[in-house]
């Protein structure tokens, strides 16, 4: 019985040393993810990415819709001419986008 217990104090006290240990591990991590997500060249990669994508998706959209724009139901086409003309200022796709603006 006295082995017993010794067994379980011991479990009982390794594990509330390494939950203890395990929270600061990962409070560290979680400070140095959040620290390279507010990193300016980070954000601006990112940002830059994120237009690149845009850009090329909608380059892609229009050739795909052309393409198959004629053989696609009424319903499908309409939409997607609703989506064409959304976003769109001075030809350029995503231009009044808010994306990666900071509102704290």
């Amino acid at each position: 019985m006295r082995y017993k217990l010794t067994f379980v104090a011991g479990l009982a006290l390794g594990y509330v040393v390494g939950t203890r240990a395990g929270r600061e591990r990962y409070e560290r991590m979680k400070k140095a993810a959040q620290d390279f997500a507010r990193n300016p060249a980070v954000r601006n990669a990112a940002e830059s990415a994120a237009q690149t994508g845009r850009q090329y998706a909608g380059k892609a959209a229009h050739v795909v819709g052309d393409k198959v724009g004629d053989r696609l139901p009424p319903a499908v086409t309409d939409r997607v001419s609703a989506l064409r003309g959304r976003g769109r200022s001075n030809g350029r796709i995503g231009e009044d986008d808010d994306w990666g603006t900071s509102n704290t």
